[in-house]
């Protein structure tokens, strides 16, 4: 796992506290108190949570700490589940192409423009996408759709036609899952 970066951000008296504890701590305590120096801190850090005791708006992944005082072992499990949902929430999105797939909300994007979709669909983009080569009908049906490759099915087809259509309508793009004669692949 990577390191996680605590940055307290314009709160003295909190950094003293945990830079006390830090030897004790799972995480990299820095202190900041400007706004340059924080946009300068965060800009090649990938794993941080910044702590302050007010709301700032235009900061992200921001913990705001108004409850004071507070239990420190409460504390730290609320940071520790902080990093957490911020691990979580970067592991949702992958970058296929110029699209973002939100494997959390389902939901493909590009530029302002959204497309929600199943779980099947999130499946058969993503199991395309990890493969340079067409990917066989009989192969989508044995991982996506767990069927065995000796059941006659048209399900792959009808899923695939359909999640191309949608596609076509919403981004006007007939060219992200294109058919080839040995099955289908992700360009």
């Amino acid at each position: 796992m990577t390191t996680q970066n605590l940055i307290i951000y314009k709160f003295n008296t909190l950094y003293h506290i945990l830079e006390e504890l830090s030897l004790d701590l799972n995480f990299k305590i820095a202190f900041i108190d400007s706004e340059n120096s924080l946009k300068e801190k965060v800009k090649n850090l990938n794993n941080h949570l910044i702590i302050s005791n007010k709301k700032y708006s235009d900061i992200g992944n921001q913990f705001i700490l108004v409850n004071a005082p507070i239990d420190i072992q409460k504390l730290i499990e609320k940071i520790n589940i902080e990093f957490l949902k911020i691990h979580f929430n970067s592991q949702s999105k992958v970058k296929i192409n110029n699209y973002i797939i939100d494997l959390n909300s389902r939901e493909m994007l590009i530029n302002n423009t959204k497309l929600k979709l199943t779980e099947k669909e999130i499946n058969t983009i993503t199991y395309l996408s990890k493969s340079n080569n067409p990917v066989s009908i009989d192969e989508l049906q044995q991982k996506v759709w767990s069927y065995q490759s000796d059941i006659e099915t048209h399900t792959v087809e009808t899923h695939i036609y359909r999640l191309r259509k949608k596609i076509l309508n919403t981004f006007n793009d007939n060219q992200f899952i294109v058919s080839k004669k040995n099955g289908y692949q992700i360009k």
